[in-house]
């Protein structure tokens, strides 16, 4: 039974999951998105997010509450300039995991743990898709195939019609060459 078991020991000891954790919570906050196992990245979530949290306020107390979670000047300093103004707005929620499958070797379960607000393909998409307001329908979609002959039809005749008609290039005499087709072959 695991009464009151509420975190995931990974495996490891405490020391050593702590430091992985802040590891690969700095690597979240240069990189953006990182790929490790979907055990790892369901504990990092858990970890990370009371973190981003605390950034929103940018006060020397966030700041050393953040250095002293993942000991990395580059990551705090990256929080709190890029990562926190994206994600101010934000009640909760700042990362996603991405499940790939399983890896060849141990056959454990990989992903992708990304923060939420820097995937710009999703992103794109989303906006995108709020973008597109109509509505196919499958009954309407062979009408609109003819009309859309017609119209292709209609659009040929009507650039036929406008079209100018050749004109034959005449051939270009040069002054020289009257002179000699004039004189007989005799002379």
């Amino acid at each position: 039974m695991r009464h009151n078991n509420a975190t995931n020991p990974l495996g490891r000891k405490s020391a050593h999951r702590k430091s992985m954790l802040s590891n690969m919570a700095s690597s979240l906050i240069l990189h953006k998105r990182i790929k490790t196992t979907t055990a790892k990245a369901k504990a990092l979530r858990v970890f990370i997010e009371p973190i981003l949290t605390k950034s929103k306020e940018d006060s020397t107390h966030a700041r050393r509450f953040a250095f002293s979670s993942l000991k990395d000047k580059k990551a705090v300093h990256e929080l709190f300039k890029e990562v926190t103004p994206k994600i101010a707005d934000r009640p909760g929620g700042y990362t996603r995991i991405l499940k790939l499958g399983t890896r060849s070797g141990d056959a454990a379960e990989i992903c992708f743990i990304e923060l939420v607000d820097f995937n710009t393909a999703m992103l794109t998409t989303k906006e995108s898709e709020t973008a597109k307001t109509t509505r196919r329908s499958r009954r309407g979609s062979s009408k609109k195939k003819n009309a859309g002959a017609d119209e292709q039809e209609t659009e040929k005749n009507a650039k036929a019609k406008t079209a100018k008609p050749k004109i034959a290039k005449e051939k270009k005499e040069e002054p020289g060459m009257e002179a000699n087709q004039a004189k007989p072959e005799g002379e």
